[in-house]
């Protein structure tokens, strides 16, 4: 088993970790209010979305401390961007009652299937650490 030296720990990872809790964070309480402040499922579609992606971003944070792969921080970019848009979108329609702006959930959820696809390819390019 590998238990990594706290001296290990790259910015990334740390970075990861912060992300991927607030990403966790932020899913746990759309969801709280979406039983009660939105009755379309909108909230809880953008909740469901965070939550999923919470673990793959703290996932990512883990890989980086095992092994050196140069596609991850592009990957981790498109997710948080594609979160921050997708998410964003849905939840500014709940509370505000507006769009970002326009294709702004679509273009989250393309950066989203886009970084997954950087994350399959990732695996093209691991290096030990």
């Amino acid at each position: 088993m590998f238990s990594p030296n706290p001296d290990q720990s790259s910015p990334l990872f740390r970075l990861c970790l912060m992300l991927g809790g607030l990403a966790g964070a932020a899913g746990v309480a759309l969801l709280a209010l979406s039983a009660h402040a939105d009755s379309t499922g909108v909230l809880e579609t953008a909740a469901q979305m965070l939550l999923f992606h919470a673990p793959v971003i703290l996932g990512i944070g883990v890989i980086t401390l095992l092994r050196r792969v140069p596609l991850l921080p592009f990957a981790l970019f498109g997710l948080v961007a594609g979160l921050l848009l997708f998410c964003g979108d849905l939840a500014s329609r709940v509370f505000l009652e507006s769009r970002l702006f326009a294709m702004s959930a679509p273009t989250g959820g393309t950066l989203i299937i886009a970084s997954w696809l950087t994350l399959a390819l990732s695996a093209l390019r691991i290096r030990p650490r």
